[in-house]
């Protein structure tokens, strides 16, 4: 560090420390979805979603939009944790490929992402989906950039829970 940053208190139960946790402490889209976050550990993170009917196609099972939205969100998780509470790491989805290899119409479904692969400011994850059958539903890659101030561990401030970015009903 350089003269100029302070020391923040890093939380050293890095399994528990959630920076979100789901439901109405997602930010806009995330809450849409409406997935809890089961665990986010450096280079790791696993999310669950219980289906529901709005997040069925036409066919009567779960949408693919819906399942790369949940690898989008699980394979950027991967390498952006951020130890420090209060605090976030941001990403922007440079490439992202979906394939798709089973489908469900209910039930519980888990999303894990990996991060695999980066530098500086540039990284690479991969993940799948399952069923709570373990049925594999997606396999997912992606490349990320960090978005500034999110090169460092320490992150930016967590700002999209404050009261101005939320409807003042609270619907998003």
């Amino acid at each position: 560090m350089n003269g100029q940053e302070t020391e923040l208190p890093v939380n050293d139960s890095r399994t528990h420390h959630l920076p979100i946790s789901g439901g109405s402490d997602l930010p806009g889209f995330h809450q849409v979805l409406g997935y809890r976050q089961m665990s986010w550990t450096e280079d790791e993170a696993v999310i669950e979603l219980d289906v529901q009917a709005c997040h069925l196609n036409m066919a009567g099972v779960l949408h693919g939009g819906v399942m790369t939205a949940l690898l989008d969100v699980v394979l950027a998780e991967a390498g952006t944790y951020c130890p420090y509470p209060g605090r976030v790491r941001k990403a922007i989805t440079l490439v992202l490929n979906t394939t798709f290899t089973g489908q469900c119409s209910g039930g519980v479904i888990r999303a894990i992402g990996r991060r695999r692969a980066g530098g500086s400011r540039i990284f690479n994850s991969s993940g799948e989906i399952r069923d709570s059958e373990d049925r594999l539903l997606a396999i997912g890659e992606a490349t990320f950039r960090l978005r500034s101030g999110s090169e460092q561990p320490e992150g930016v401030p967590m700002d999209f829970l404050s009261p101005n970015n939320k409807k003042e009903n609270g619907n998003v």
